[in-house]
C-alpha cells in the first residue's frame, strides 16, 4: 500500500469510564460543601470547547474554612500518627488510583487536552509511582540525612498548574503527607476536575478529614490562599510572573517557600550522536504534551556539520506525527488547553516570523472546534529573537546552531531559565564535560523528559527554588 495513503483507523478510548457531576464544590474537612461565595467557572473540553462541569470558586471564607481543619487535622491526628501508620493511608491511595487508573486517564484527557496514550502511559502510572515512593519513605525519615527526628512543618498551601493537573496534585501532596504535614491545594483554574476526583479518593481511602482539602477557582483563589497567615509552608508551580508574585506575597512572614517554575530548556545535539535517536527525542522533547511542559526542550543546539541531516529527518518524523481527537489512542498531538494559551502561543509565533526567522509545519487539518495549534520549527533563529528567550508554552521548537562545545554551552546557558537540558552525543567524556558546564536543574543524557519519583526535580535562577522528588524533596517538608 502507497504509504502516503496509509492511514490509522480512529480507535476512540470511552467516555463512559468517567461519570462527571453536573457541579463541584471545594472539598474541606472530608467532605463536599457548597463555596460561600455561591460563584461557579466552567470547566471546558479543549478539544471541541465543549462544558464539562461547574465547579465552585472558593472565597475567603472557604479558605479559612480549609486551613483551620488542615490545622485541626495536623495538631490532633496526623502530626502524631506514626510514620508507618500515615504510609499505610499513602498506600491505599496509591492502590485506588492504579485501580481508577483507566477513568482518571479519560478525565484528564477530557479536561486538559492532552493525548490519551499520554494520560494512560505516562501521567497516571507515576501518580500511583510518586505515592508509593513516598508511602515507603514515611516511616524512615530518620534515615533521610535530614538529621535523627526530623519533624513536619504544618500546614502546607499547595498551588498547581494545569499542564499535568494529577501528577503535579502528586508531587506535592505525596510528600507533604508522607513526611507528617496536611494540605490546602488549589487545582488550576481550567483543569480542577482530576483534583476533585482525587478528593474522592481521599474519602474512598478513609484518610482522616481535613489532611487533604482542594479548593477551587481562578487566581484571586490562588492568592488568598497563598497569603492565608494560617499556614507554614507555600509550593507552588507554574509561570515565572506568578511565581515573583507568590514570593513578594510571603516575604517576611518566615513561611518556607519552594517554586517549580518556567522554562526554556536546550537540546545540544554533537555531530556525533546517535541521530534518529536524537530526532526522536527533540521530538518528544518540544511536542509532548503539546509543549506544554516547563522542562520542554524549546531550544535545539544543534551542530553545525550535521544541523541539515537533522533537520531533515526531523521534518520526516514530524509529518508522521498524528493530532486530533485526544481520546483517540492514535493521537500523538492534542489540543491546547485554552483558548488564552493559543492566543499566547499564536502571538510568539507571529513573533518569530515577524523576528525574521523560518516557520516550518507538515501539512495537517486542524479540527474546526477545539484550541489547536500544529506542530512548528523555527529556523534560523538568533539568541536575540524572542521565540529563544521567552517560554512559548507550545509546540513551537527554535532551531540554533553550534560548532564547538564552548559555544553550545554558551548558548544553553544564555537564558534567564535554568530547568532542563539534554544532551546527545556517543562520547561519555564529552557528555559529562557539557552536563558540568550546564546552568540547569535536570540534565538527561541521550533521552529526554524522563521521570522518576527518586529523582529530584527543580531549576536555577528564574526557574525557581527547591526541589521535588527524591530525598532531596522530603526536605522542602520538614523542619
Amino acid at each position: 500500500m502507497d504509504e502516503q495513503t496509509f492511514a490509522y483507523a480512529p480507535a476512540p478510548e470511552s467516555r463512559s469510564v468517567v461519570s462527571l457531576r453536573a457541579s463541584y464544590e471545594p472539598f474541606i474537612d472530608g467532605a463536599f460543601a457548597p463555596a460561600a461565595t455561591g460563584e461557579y467557572i466552567t470547566t471546558v473540553n479543549p478539544a471541541d470547547e465543549e462544558p464539562l462541569a461547574q465547579v465552585a470558586v472558593a472565597g475567603d471564607a472557604d479558605i479559612d474554612r480549609a486551613v483551620a481543619a488542615a490545622r485541626r487535622a495536623f495538631d490532633t491526628v496526623w502530626g502524631p500518627m506514626s510514620g508507618a501508620e500515615r504510609g499505610k493511608y499513602l498506600f491505599r491511595i496509591a492502590r485506588i488510583i492504579q485501580e481508577r487508573s483507566r477513568e482518571l486517564a479519560v478525565l484528564e484527557s477530557l479536561d486538559n487536552g492532552k493525548p490519551i496514550k499520554e494520560t494512560r502511559d505516562v501521567d497516571l502510572p507515576l501518580v500511583a509511582a510518586h505515592f508509593f515512593y513516598h508511602a515507603g519513605w514515611a516511616d524512615k525519615l530518620g534515615h533521610a540525612g535530614l538529621g535523627p527526628d526530623p519533624r513536619p512543618i504544618g500546614v502546607a498551601a499547595q498551588v498547581i498548574p494545569w499542564n499535568f493537573p494529577l501528577l503535579m496534585l502528586a508531587w506535592k501532596i505525596a510528600p507533604a503527607l508522607a513526611t507528617g504535614n496536611t494540605v490546602v491545594l488549589k487545582p488550576a483554574e481550567t483543569t480542577p476536575l482530576s483534583a476533585l476526583v482525587f478528593a474522592e479518593i481521599c474519602q474512598e481511602a478513609d484518610l482522616p478529614p481535613g489532611v487533604v482539602n482542594i479548593v477551587t477557582g481562578a487566581g484571586a483563589t490562588g492568592r488568598a490562599l497563598v497569603a492565608h497567615p494560617g499556614t507554614d509552608k507555600v509550593a507552588f508551580t507554574g509561570s515565572t510572573e506568578v511565581g515573583r508574585e507568590i514570593a513578594r506575597a510571603v516575604a517576611g512572614t518566615g513561611k518556607r517557600v519552594g517554586l517549580e517554575l518556567g522554562g526554556k530548556g536546550a537540546n545540544i545535539v554533537y555531530d556525533d550522536a546517535a541521530l534518529d535517536q536524537a530526532v526522536e527525542g527533540i521530538v518528544t522533547g518540544i511536542f509532548f504534551n503539546q509543549g506544554h511542559v516547563c522542562c520542554a526542550g524549546s531550544r535545539l543546539l544543534v551542530q553545525e556539520s550535521v544541523a541539515d541531516e537533522v533537520l531533515a529527518r526531523l521534518r520526516v518524523r514530524i509529518e508522521r506525527l498524528r493530532l486530533g481527537d485526544p481520546l483517540d489512542k492514535n493521537t500523538d498531538i492534542g489540543a491546547i488547553n485554552s483558548a488564552a494559551q493559543l492566543g499566547r502561543i499564536r502571538e510568539l509565533a507571529q513573533a518569530g516570523s515577524d523576528e525574521g526567522a523560518e516557520s516550518w509545519s507538515p501539512a495537517c487539518a486542524l479540527p474546526e472546534r477545539g484550541y489547536w495549534f500544529p506542530p512548528t520549527v523555527f529556523t534560523g533563529v538568533s539568541q536575540a529573537h524572542r521565540i529563544a528567550r521567552e517560554e512559548i508554552f507550545g509546540p513551537v521548537l527554535s532551531v540554533l546552531t553550534f560548532r564547538t562545545p564552548d559555544e553550545a554551552v554558551a548558548k544553553a546557558n544564555n537564558t534567564p531559565y535554568g530547568l532542563s537540558a539534554g544532551v546527545w552525543t556517543e562520547k561519555g567524556s564529552r557528555m559529562l564535560w557539557t552536563a558540568e558546564r550546564l546552568r540547569a536543574g535536570v540534565v538527561w543524557s541521550n533521552t529526554f523528559n524522563k521521570f522518576d519519583p527518586a529523582s529530584p526535580f527543580g531549576g536555577y535562577k528564574e526557574s525557581g527554588y527547591g526541589r521535588e522528588g527524591g530525598r532531596h524533596g522530603l526536605e522542602a517538608y520538614l523542619g
